[in-house]
């Protein structure tokens, strides 16, 4: 015990030489007398702001907009058999989302939508035609027929927001 006892007052002290850069009274610069808290120099707070990062690139090199998410639904390359949500547009061909989590959502703007290819989330689909709103409800491991090729009027719909949940 006083083995321990010894090795704890000896660590405070150099404890308190690595702080004060010296013995006690001494200043740890000869024409200064106070010490700074290395505190005071820390980073500003992180907050998530929940922006799709390198949105822009994305929209210069594939023509997709995306805008704001949770992180559970993220663009993919497409890949036959990996179970990824698969939107089908003119104006794109086809665009793949990774999901992962029990439930996710995804603002974004995908131009002259066709059709969806669910994986095993069922998915709901916001798209907008004449400034007018609709949702589609599809069932996990499904294709549907949405937007324009679902619309009487074949009417051009932009997808501006994609939820999953298992």
């Amino acid at each position: 015990m006083a083995r321990t006892l010894a090795a704890s007052v000896a660590a405070g002290a150099l404890a308190w030489l690595v702080m004060t850069g010296g013995p006690a009274g001494t200043p740890a610069d000869k024409n200064s007398t106070s010490v700074e808290a290395a505190a005071d120099e820390a980073p500003g707070y992180a907050v998530e702001d929940f922006n799709y990062p390198q949105a822009d690139k994305i929209l210069e090199e594939q023509g997709v907009v995306l805008k704001r998410g949770d992180g559970r639904i993220t663009l993919a390359e497409c890949v036959s058999g990996t179970g990824q949500l698969e939107i089908y547009s003119r104006a794109n061909q086809k665009v793949c989302f990774s999901v992962t989590g029990d439930a996710g959502w995804l603002t974004l703007e995908i131009a002259s939508v066709y059709g969806v290819q669910t994986n095993s989330y069922d998915t709901e689909l916001d798209l907008t035609v004449d400034s007018k709103e609709t949702s589609v409800d599809v069932p996990a491991n499904s294709f549907q027929a949405v937007g324009e090729s679902a619309d009487p009027e074949g009417r051009e719909h932009m997808l501006v927001e994609i939820r999953t949940s298992k």
